[in-house]
């Protein structure tokens, strides 16, 4: 029998409610329905009467006439757009008398994604797909404090010849965190991308990982039901919050360790630090997460959490079902088995 966790359930710490309170030492405020310049960068807009109901976006974008509501959308979901001290989703219905903080970012320095001589482990490749096994450590595309040796610098010297999508991240249909090793596809051709890009959406992608984390979780099997979304107040940290985006993770207690639980995991969704964000939700943070674990103290792991993409399955363009395998890097193996050396 699976265990349901609910959204509702608040357990663990990575549980981050909304809160009425937010920051007014700023003493600079908009009049209603007019916007204020408070600093570089930063405008604070006051809804009038008639803008009750209205969008976030509609809203901030009549504010920002001179950025396209992309723009707008993109601010919101960057987290840089606060109502009342809250990140709120860019169909947020605004309400008179609230606060609405837009904070505008510099603009980043341009960047290239040029081929790099980097070793890559290619698991599968056709004219259509590649996968690669990502070790810890490697960022998927280039990005502010990332501009090179990262996966697409390496796939570009692989074959020059990718290039469809983003430019900077060329052939990428979905991501791996920096820290995370294991199977990634990248579409070598628009035909091979749409057809990813439909199956994520679909959900019929299988993604399977394998995590040791802190403590010995209870329940044979569990599913993790809960939103997920920007931190109200840590821009770059996700969180389970009332507002997010529906998330649902499956686990399955492969071994149990004294302090440590070692998880299969499969995930219906596909948001920013799901696993990472509910397994510390439930009280079992991944370990060596130094974002939602950084306040426990455990085994040496290195630079790079526990949690490894051990299996990939899709279709490919030509209709044939293909599911890739990755074991366990011999630094998590010997990790392992130096838990179980201690137990013995």
């Amino acid at each position: 029998m699976v265990d349901h966790i609910p959204a509702t359930e608040e357990r663990g710490d990575a549980w981050s409610d909304d809160l009425d309170e937010f920051d007014d030492e700023d003493d600079t405020v908009a009049a209603a329905g007019g916007s204020a310049v408070t600093g570089p960068g930063e405008v604070v807009i006051a809804p009038a009467t008639e803008d009750r109901d209205d969008r976030l976006d509609k809203l901030v974008a009549r504010h920002l006439p001179d950025r396209s509501r992309t723009f707008v959308r993109q601010l919101i979901e960057d987290g840089h757009v606060l109502v009342d001290g809250l990140v709120r989703r860019p169909s947020f219905s605004v309400t008179p008398g609230q606060r609405i903080t837009v904070s505008i970012p510099p603009p980043a320095p341009e960047l290239i994604a040029r081929p790099e001589p980097i070793p890559l482990t290619v698991v599968y490749e056709d004219d259509h797909v590649l996968v690669i096994d990502k070790p810890a450590g490697m960022v998927v595309h280039p990005a502010p404090g990332h501009p090179t040796g990262t996966l697409v610098n390496a796939v570009l010297h692989h074959d020059p010849s990718i290039t469809v999508g983003n430019r900077l991240r060329p052939g990428i249909v979905h991501r791996l965190d920096k820290d995370t090793s294991g199977l990634i596809v990248v579409a070598k051709t628009d035909r091979a991308r749409n057809g990813l890009v439909a199956q994520w959406q679909a959900r019929t992608v299988d993604k399977g990982y394998v995590a040791l984390v802190f403590g010995t979780v209870p329940d044979d099997e569990a599913t993790v039901d809960a939103p997920i979304g920007r931190h109200p107040t840590q821009r770059q940290r996700m969180a389970v919050v009332r507002t997010g985006r529906p998330a649902v993770t499956h686990f399955r207690v492969t071994e149990r360790f004294e302090r440590y639980t070692m998880l299969d995991l499969s995930i219906e969704t596909g948001r920013t630090h799901q696993i990472r964000v509910h397994m510390a939700f439930i009280g079992h943070p991944v370990v060596g997460d130094t974002v939602y674990g950084a306040d426990r103290q455990g085994i040496r792991v290195g630079k790079r959490h526990l949690l490894h993409a051990a299996r990939l399955g899709f279709d490919l363009p030509t209709g044939e079902r293909k599911t890739f395998h990755s074991a366990l890097p011999p630094a998590v193996t010997a990790i392992l088995n130096r838990l179980r050396d201690d137990e013995r």
